[in-house]
């Protein structure tokens, strides 16, 4: 084990697996000679050389078309955007074509594909470099969706989502890229897709969450506990589909009350499939509705202070557990 940080966890999976696998490249605007937006590929261009860690032009179009073609001819390459909200100019690219080609083909082509890159609000950079499309990419079959969590979940899912078959959108968070934590050294280190993880056991409340809500759930959590004597158990997703219902529906059984936490606009996301399937299955183990704290439903503000009043933080998570306890 060893402690670094969510960044330097997403360069040891890319690394690795390049020297795995000889197929695998990695390829977006500044990823070679800038080492990547966020420095995520840090030391890989000299490392890799320029057949591996390719530097492409301003167009997500253009790179992701590429690599879709390169996948259905046996590559695997790892796109990365610079943000996610630059996905909609390669809107066809990734959701019609990298989702559907498997099915078109009767099973015969598979798109082994990872689409990677930042997907939140909070960096103040304005309403278009500041989405968080999981809910847009969970909605297409054919696509698989993760949001990790923390260090090892950065490197074991993104290991995993290069193994994967099948194309898969991996979405970080900008605010947690300097986040240190304790990961295996181990080169097989995998976490496997669509397992959430209980990061928190309590009796008195679910608090379920991906991404850096489950931060926020956590800091919640410890609030619960210490002012007001309530065991909160906090449910990391990590994996938005394929979905761990298992896990969440345990959790309700266990807690009878249920808050969920997203960064998200409410209309049409995540926790509203969770909050459905909640209500489906374990309707008869609730003791109280069902809540959700979500981004305020507007475009992502530029003003810091707006924009900070705009995405949950404890104190609104922690009004509303209060509210069903």
């Amino acid at each position: 084990m060893a402690k670094i940080t969510y960044r330097e966890a997403l360069n040891q999976a890319l690394s690795e697996e390049i020297e795995r696998d000889e197929n695998v490249i990695l390829l977006g605007e500044e990823v070679a000679q800038f080492k990547g937006s966020y420095k995520v590929s840090e030391g890989m261009l000299e490392r890799f050389g320029p057949n591996k860690i390719i530097d492409t032009p301003i167009s997500e179009a253009a790179f992701s078309g590429l690599a879709v073609g390169a996948a259905m001819m046996g590559m695997r390459p790892v796109v990365e955007f610079m943000f996610w909200s630059f996905c909609y100019v390669a809107f066809d690219q990734i959701f019609n074509n990298a989702a559907s080609v498997r099915y078109m083909s009767g099973g015969l082509i598979n798109i082994p594909i990872v689409f990677r890159g930042p997907a939140n609000g909070g960096t103040n950079v304005g309403a278009t470099h500041s989405h968080t499309p999981e809910n847009f990419a969970a909605n297409t079959p054919g696509l698989k969706v993760i949001c990790p969590t923390t260090p090892a979940d950065a490197k074991g899912m993104l290991k995993a989502a290069i193994r994967d078959n099948d194309p898969v959108c991996v979405m970080e968070n900008t605010i947690l890229y300097n986040m240190e934590g304790e990961v295996p050294d181990d080169d097989d280190f995998i976490i496997p897709l669509g397992k959430a993880n209980v990061l928190r056991k309590g009796s008195d409340i679910s608090i379920i969450a991906h991404g850096k809500a489950v931060h926020t759930s956590l800091e919640t959590a410890t609030i619960l506990q210490e002012k007001h004597n309530i065991n909160a158990e906090v449910v990391d997703l990590r994996s938005i589909r394929p979905l761990d219902v298992d896990s969440i529906i345990s959790s309700v059984k266990k807690t009878n009350r249920v808050l969920l936490v997203e960064e998200n606009k409410p209309f049409c996301g995540v926790d509203s499939q969770i909050a459905f399937l909640i209500q489906d299955q374990a309707f008869d183990y609730l003791d109280a509705p069902i809540k959700r704290v979500s981004a305020i439903d507007a475009p992502q503000a530029y003003s810091k202070s707006l924009e900070n009043a705009q995405i949950p933080d404890a104190k609104r998570v922690l009004k509303a557990a209060l509210e069903i306890l």
